[in-house]
């Protein structure tokens, strides 16, 4: 198996690796976008990501990896849902990446026709989002996706389930994973209604700092002339984050949220202008999984503080009279509301 770049190992950019932690504890938030430059560790980060995953207990033989301790939800190959006896197996949380060529078959899965005409059985391919259910589904560039496929996305992120049908036949299953996107803005703007699927938006920026840039080149040099060595140099600490998710995980139904804090993220949003009401439940959902991710038993305006940018810029009205970016207009907020 080839080497992947240690998680822990990357230099610099915070926000990211803070977003995908968040995102990991508390997959409700709805993923992560990250928009920035070229060679900034976009892709590197969520490769590394895969590797401090917990992993998924799953019913032995079933291609969509059903949680032996939910009730089955999958329509076909799952000996859970037919009654029988299921063997409990343990495999690593998925981290699927989805190719900008990637035709809709390969993506939803594909039917055999021919096995159905000629000896009456449905036979079902599963695609990428059948491998990426329960796990994390990854889309390098997602400002160049197909439309159609853009529209196929916001319909199995809203739903959890991907049907497939052709030629009269129907087959669905259970599609629900957290959706990573990543992207230049320079090579096109993401369409607002698969943007405001993702929970969470950074922005990454080339480092300006001299020693920063010197670190990240040396590193990835290492890297590079010697993988198994540096990944293992580095293999203490990404055990460290890896125990650092698993147990926000288990004790994030136990993070308590006080009225003061909902009181403080509901003036934010409204000062800010968000629309609807999900910027407020990602900013909760998202301050709750950094509070267990720090090891605290209630959210602070702190924790409320540090998540705001991120799950709040890309749900901002662009305002024609108001040339500052979200980010600057959120901090503006935040300090006029005695946040900062």
């Amino acid at each position: 198996m080839r080497a992947v770049f240690p998680f822990s190992a990357i230099v610099g950019q915070d926000d990211m690796k803070t977003a995908l932690l968040i995102a990991a504890v508390d997959r409700s938030i709805g993923g992560v976008m990250v928009f920035g430059d070229r060679g900034t560790g976009k892709s590197t980060a969520v490769r590394g990501l895969a590797s401090l995953l917990p992993s998924l207990r799953v019913v032995g033989g079933c291609a969509y990896r059903c949680d032996p301790d939910a009730p089955p939800v999958c329509v076909e190959g799952c000996a859970a849902r037919a009654g029988r006896s299921a063997k409990i197996e343990t495999v690593p949380t998925p981290v699927v990446d989805l190719p900008l060529g990637a035709t809709e078959d390969r993506v939803v899965g594909a039917l055999d026709l021919e096995r159905a005409l000629t000896r009456g059985e449905k036979a079902f391919e599963p695609g990428l989002l059948a491998r990426a259910n329960r796990g994390f589904l990854y889309i390098d560039e997602v400002n160049l996706l197909e439309d159609h496929l853009v529209d196929l996305l916001l319909d199995v992120a809203a739903s959890g389930e991907n049907v497939v049908e052709r030629e009269g036949l129907s087959v669905r299953h259970p599609a629900r994973f957290v959706l990573v996107g990543s992207g230049n803005p320079e090579e096109g703007e993401l369409r607002p209604q698969l943007l405001d699927r993702f929970g969470l938006s950074v922005e990454v920026t080339t480092p300006t700092d001299l020693p920063a840039r010197i670190e990240v080149v040396k590193r990835r040099d290492a890297f590079d002339r010697d993988p198994d060595s540096f990944v293992a140099h580095w293999a203490a600490e990404d055990a460290k984050v890896r125990k650092q998710v698993a147990d926000a995980q288990a004790r994030l139904v136990d993070v308590a949220t006080p009225d003061s804090v909902l009181e403080a993220g509901a003036k934010l949003c409204i000062a800010l202008g968000a629309d609807g009401l999900r910027g407020e439940l990602t900013l909760l959902r998202a301050a709750r999984a950094l509070a267990a991710l720090d090891g605290a038993r209630e959210v602070t305006l702190s924790h409320l503080r540090r998540v705001a940018p991120m799950a709040l810029r890309h749900r901002l009205r662009r305002n024609p009279l108001d040339d500052v970016g979200s980010t600057p207009r959120i901090a503006r907020a935040m300090d006029d509301l005695g946040l900062a």
